[in-house]
This record gives structure tokens, sequence and C-alpha cells, in this order.
């Protein structure tokens, strides 16, 4: 059974710095995209970044590139996103999905399984 765990969200001041976790059991780990997203009220679930676990491959969305990077402890099948300077506008609810491809699309309906969320609120 494919399992996907997030942590390490909380509460944050502008500027401030978090790193979350996405724990993946029940899949063959160096074979899958992990896709990072975030979904704020009222607006539209958005892919940030996408890795895949077998190799160096990584992808932005432009709207964060600079600022979050995504890794992998292959040892652990974690991915991280380390996100840095955080705005006001990055309050949302942070998931991890996975989905058996190569080439890592930004676009979460792409995605077959998904965690339940880790909660980032910016504020000062």
């Amino acid at each position: 059974q494919v399992a996907l765990t997030e942590s390490g969200g909380g509460s944050v001041q502008p500027g401030g710095s978090l790193r979350l976790s996405c724990a993946a059991s029940g899949i063959t780990y160096n074979t899958y995209c992990v896709i990072w997203f975030r979904q704020a009220p009222g607006k539209e679930r958005e892919g940030l970044a996408a890795l895949y676990t077998g190799g160096p491959k990584s992808y932005y969305a432009n709207s964060v590139k600079g600022r979050f990077t995504i890794s992998q402890d292959a040892t652990k099948n974690t991915v991280f996103l380390q996100m840095n300077d955080l705005k006001i506008e990055d309050t949302a609810m942070y998931g991890c999905a996975a989905g058996a491809y190569t080439l890592c699309p930004l676009q979460t309906d792409d995605y077959d399984y998904w965690g339940q969320g880790t909660q980032v609120t910016v504020s000062s």
C-alpha cells in the first residue's frame, strides 16, 4: 500500500524558512516522480517543484524558482522542500504526490498517490 506522509509545516514570519519532508512507502522509490504542491483557500492547487527519484532531474514553477529547493534522501525514501524567504502569500496547505514518470510534470492532476498535507502559515 502506497503512503506519502508530509511533515515540517508550521508558522513562520516573513523572510523565514521551513523544510518540508515527504516520506514515501509502498513504491519502488527510485522509479517515481514526486511533486510538492500547495493550495490556499479559494485558490487552485499549484505545482511547485518536482523531482525524479531515480536521478538528478528537478523541475520548478517560476513562482518559487530561486526560493524553494527540492531534494531527496534516497536512503530514507524522503523528498524535501526547502523554502526560504517565505512571504505571506506562501501561506497554504502544502502536500506531496507521487507518479510513475521519469519526466516530471508540474500538473498535479497527473499524479497517482497523495499525502494528507501540512499547513504552512507565514505571518508577522
